[in-house]
């Protein structure tokens, strides 16, 4: 493990990319070097890895991740050969709807950091505007700070960050990002901060804050799942469960995406939309269940057509409540 540990005079790798949708991926169908992590064991950092791959789609972020990582291996050995290396920044900015992958991702990142030496501790704190944003001149500063405290060693992720500057001048989340560029430059090596937000959101964020988009060079977008993906998700969420989806539920649940996604094109909760169906949809099964005199494994498994009955919004709203 030692190997694998890049020390905190030689682990800083300046960062300048900006990873958009015109962008190919350079990400093979595994990662080229999970063998010899194994070899040397380095399980942890392995595992990371094949975490990472285990998400379906994602292809850019992948391929994104597996860079940093190959970088900052080459680092080490260029440190071990005698050579220089560079200054690190890695805060960043996740640009994505909701349901995306962006907080999963963030988790993934912050222990595979802490395996790499980068991170002591690699854990993530995840915050938005109301746990930043006080009552009080003095009061959102120390709410920031304890936030930020909180974090060091590991990642900050601030959801829906473009909140914390709607409010106007007078708004004390002008407050809450003074604080946080202060804490960027008195602790720069012992914490990444991720702001993440809807893409449209985040841009004009950054933009009526001239101060921070050169403190956050990595730009990642994560893209809407097709109806492919989705449907591999819900596989994948069902077989989690212990569940299965019979031939016709499969074509209710296709037909009821294809729908959502064409009718709510900007509010679309993807993977977090698919995880609210099939648990609603494990309701429903046990519902139908429970008027059955003899239930077998097989009908406890099968989520079948019915079950996968989607209420109108005026019908039943907490259907489309999203999990945070």
């Amino acid at each position: 493990m030692a190997n694998h540990v890049i020390t905190r005079e030689t682990n800083r790798i300046h960062v300048v990319l900006d990873h958009g949708q015109n962008r190919k991926p350079s990400l093979n169908a595994s990662f080229p070097l999970e063998d010899t992590l194994a070899e040397e064991g380095h399980l942890p950092l392995k595992r990371c890895l094949e975490e990472l791959e285990g998400l379906v789609g994602l292809s850019k972020i992948k391929a994104f991740i597996h860079e940093i990582y190959a970088w900052l291996e080459m680092n080490r050995r260029r440190t071990a050969a005698g050579l220089t290396t560079e200054g690190q920044v890695l805060h960043m900015v996740f640009e994505g709807n909701p349901g995306t992958g962006k907080t999963t991702v963030a988790r993934i990142m912050a222990r595979m950091l802490k395996e790499m030496g980068i991170l002591s501790k690699g854990h993530l704190v995840e915050v938005e505007r109301a746990d930043l944003v006080g009552e009080y001149i003095g009061h959102t500063a120390q709410k920031t700070r304890e936030h930020v405290k909180r974090a060091m060693g590991g990642i900050l992720f601030i959801d829906e960050a473009y909140a914390l500057s709607r409010g106007g001048e007078k708004d004390f989340g002008k407050e809450a990002i003074d604080t946080l560029v202060k804490s960027m430059e008195d602790h720069k090596d012992d914490f990444v901060l991720i702001l993440a937000g809807y893409p449209l959101e985040m841009k004009r964020f950054l933009r009526s804050n001239p101060g921070l988009p050169s403190r956050f060079p990595i730009h990642l977008q994560f893209s809407d799942f097709t109806i492919d993906e989705l449907m591999k998700i819900s596989e994948c969420m069902v077989e989690k469960r212990q569940y299965r989806l019979s031939s016709a539920a499969k074509e209710t649940l296709r037909r009821q995406l294809l729908k959502e996604m064409a009718e709510e094109v900007q509010t679309f909760g993807n993977a977090r939309y698919v995880r609210n169906v099939v648990e609603h949809a494990i309701r429903q099964q046990a519902v139908r269940l429970l008027h059955c005199r003899q239930v077998s494994k097989e009908d406890l498994m099968i989520l079948r057509a019915e079950d996968l009955h989607i209420p109108g919004k005026k019908e039943n709203s907490t259907v489309y409540s999203w999990y945070n």
